[in-house]
């Protein structure tokens, strides 16, 4: 059974020494993975203790990259907790939408 971790405890990984990344709710410690990363040490400090599914996905990783993940998995992040970036965003989005069209309403 995999390990289900919380966001905190993800966020608490992020050095060096210590680098987990989230991608599509599953965790990953690629610590021993960071001298070796094709895209140098930048993008996976970056990302350190966080949800890096959009940068991931936006890079275009290869089917081999997304192959080699299974050896870095330490587990999955906890129910409801996942994308929180993409969340947000479109709660922003969802809010704007109604923001623009009360004042369209309101203001004719």
């Amino acid at each position: 059974m995999s390990k289900i971790f919380t966001a905190d405890e993800v966020k608490k990984h992020n050095s060096r020494r210590n680098l987990w990344i989230v991608i599509r709710n599953d965790v990953y410690d690629v610590s021993s993975f960071l001298a070796e990363h094709p895209g140098g040490e930048d993008p996976l400090l970056e990302a350190a203790g966080q949800d890096a599914t959009i940068a991931f996905d936006d890079v275009g990783h290869s089917a081999d990259a997304r192959a080699m993940l299974s050896k870095y998995k330490v587990g999955s992040l906890a129910k409801g907790q996942g994308c929180s970036k993409l969340k947000w965003a479109l709660i922003a989005l969802g809010l704007a939408i109604i923001i623009g069209i009360a004042y369209k309403r309101y203001a004719s």
